[in-house]
């Protein structure tokens, strides 16, 4: 018979296994000796330490299933509880059991985190539903599109939850992006409307005016242009493939009519400018005949300064006061020496103005006597008051004399 502290071989070839349980019968050897009966079933018992090792270094460094590391450990519990190998079946058996704590740890260990992903992940997918729920009544119609657009991917990146709560958020999530979608293609169309009626009055707009723009009628043209152009930017904008053409067609009437004035308007103002040359001239001319000596001379050569002054015609707008103050100017003062003469030389005035003196004279002597009256009576309060009356008399008497002169005494 042969032994080891695991195992024996008797006399039949009958090989045992010593275990907690006393010894088991691992089967028979009739083709050798007993220590090699001995030592073949110590070869399968190294086989087995060799799985189970293997076993338990899947179990902690992979991501093997519990369902899978459950039939590897039951399948070499067979092996184990079938005693066809000699060694320490009692240590493997606590490897196994260990291994079934370790895998069931595992286990719950997965549940718990399956469990916080789904927390999770329902949580997210819920702040995406509330945040496309917002942006479903946005009118930033691009960056509104663009984060919908964002949060599908974020959403199909998450877990799925259970069915129905996943199919519920999903409902509330779809109809968000329905509305939103809806809400802009309204409002696209509206908007589409909104540029056609643009395209059609800007239309009217540059045909009215392209036809303005050989207009010589510069003062009501170019005022027409301004309401036209009011128009334009009341009309609002047409579609894009349209507002850049119909603006450079308006824009380019604008230009035809504009510069043909501009060069009308610098002829003009280059004729203006010498006008106001010949009229500065005159003016000076004119203003050499004052102070006036010579009456009707003067009379004569102011006609004829005038005369070549009416056919010039138009000086610049702003320089047009002064060189029409100058010439009045002129034509004031001799309008003045004309009245001057005819007071002088006019007899029913020279009668009225000695009349008057006369007049004045009178009350002036009757006065003094008055006062000298008075004086002598010793009534100075009158007399005083009488002498108030005559300083008034004095005065208008020295302006009638001073009116008399004028018609040379």
């Amino acid at each position: 018979m042969s032994s080891d502290p695991w195992g024996r071989v008797d006399e039949t070839g009958t090989v045992y296994v010593r275990t907690a349980d006393g010894e088991q019968v691992v089967g028979s050897w009739q083709a050798g000796t007993p220590e090699e009966a001995l030592a073949y079933f110590e070869r399968k018992y190294e086989g087995l330490v060799v799985e189970i090792g293997l076993l338990e270094r899947r179990v902690k460094t992979t991501d093997l299933s519990a369902k899978d590391a459950t039939t590897a450990i039951e399948h070499l519990r067979t092996q184990v509880d079938e005693h066809h190998a000699v060694g320490d079946l009692d240590a493997l058996k606590k490897r196994l059991d260990k291994l079934v704590e370790a895998v069931e740890s595992r286990r719950e260990e997965r549940k718990a985190q399956k469990a916080r992903q789904s927390t999770e992940a329902r949580q997210a997918k819920e702040k995406l539903v509330a945040e496309a729920e917002e942006l479903a009544a946005s009118e930033q119609w691009r960056a509104a599109g663009e984060r919908l657009r964002a949060l599908v991917d974020t959403w199909k990146s998450l877990p799925r939850l259970d069915r129905k709560a996943d199919d519920e958020l999903w409902h509330r999530f779809s109809h968000a992006r329905s509305a939103f979608s809806k809400r802009r293609k309204a409002h696209f169309a509206s908007l589409d409307a909104q540029r056609e009626e643009s395209r059609k009055a800007k239309e009217k707009l540059v045909a009215e005016a392209e036809a303005l723009s050989n207009s010589t009628d510069w003062g009501a043209t170019a005022a027409r242009y301004r309401e036209l152009m009011a128009d334009w930017k009341a009309a609002g904008r047409a579609q894009r493939e349209h507002e850049d053409d119909l603006w450079n067609r308006f824009r380019g009437a604008q230009d035809v009519f504009f510069q043909a004035r501009g060069e009308v308007f610098a002829e003009r103002d280059a004729e203006q400018r010498e006008n106001l040359t010949r009229k500065e001239e005159l003016a000076v001319e004119a203003e050499k005949l004052l102070p006036v000596s010579d009456l009707k001379a003067a009379r004569a050569a102011f006609r004829s300064i005038n005369e070549r002054w009416e056919a010039i015609g138009h000086v610049p707008r702003d320089a047009r006061p002064k060189i029409e103050g100058r010439m009045h100017a002129v034509e004031r003062a001799i309008q003045e020496a004309e009245e001057t003469e005819w007071r002088r030389t006019n007899p029913e005035a020279r009668a009225r103005a000695a009349g008057l003196t006369g007049q004045l004279q009178d009350a002036v002597d009757k006065l003094q006597k008055q006062i000298d009256t008075a004086r002598a009576a010793g009534n100075n309060a009158k007399a005083d008051k009488l002498g108030r009356e005559l300083e008034g008399r004095k005065a208008l008497l020295d302006q009638a004399l001073k009116g008399l002169e004028e018609f040379g005494g």
